[in-house]
């Protein structure tokens, strides 16, 4: 399914088209305990379930066994002091079954472990100072140091 207007196709030289998909799929953590085959997306409010499994084949290599949708209702509220409602976008969000021998964990991006953690913003800060110490020069002006 395409809404984009290609141009119409003239003969001579090959025609440079790039024809990009219409659709988006956006992995999101669920809210809520899933089994390990169920991964959840926020897609594109016009794809259908055969569209987000299509989707999923053609480009991933990824065969769902079922794919549900549901349309998540925006948020509606009303600004203190203000006489007017605001709706958020409506997201369409769907939940794809794997087969029962795949299974997908979100990956732990911001762990809590003291172990796991990066450098800390004093040692950023210590790196950087030794940074502009190590690049100044005697002539130049103190703007000109990067």
């Amino acid at each position: 399914m395409s809404t984009r207007w290609y141009p119409m196709y003239q003969k001579g030289n090959p025609q440079l088209r790039v024809f990009l998909p219409n659709f988006w799929l956006k992995l999101v953590q669920s809210e809520h305990n899933q089994p390990n085959n169920v991964v959840q997306f926020q897609c594109s409010m016009e794809m259908t379930k055969h569209d987000v499994a299509n989707y999923l084949e053609k480009i991933y290599n990824v065969k769902p066994v079922r794919v549900r949708t549901r349309i998540a209702l925006g948020k509606t509220k009303q600004l203190h002091g203000h006489h007017y409602v605001i709706k958020d976008d409506d997201v369409k969000i769907a939940y794809v079954i794997l087969d029962k021998n795949q299974s997908f964990t979100f990956p732990d991006l911001f762990p809590k472990d003291e172990s796991k953690k990066g450098p800390t913003l004093d040692d950023a800060k210590k790196e950087f100072q030794s940074y502009l110490d190590d690049c100044k020069e005697p002539n130049a002006p103190g703007w000109f140091r990067i």
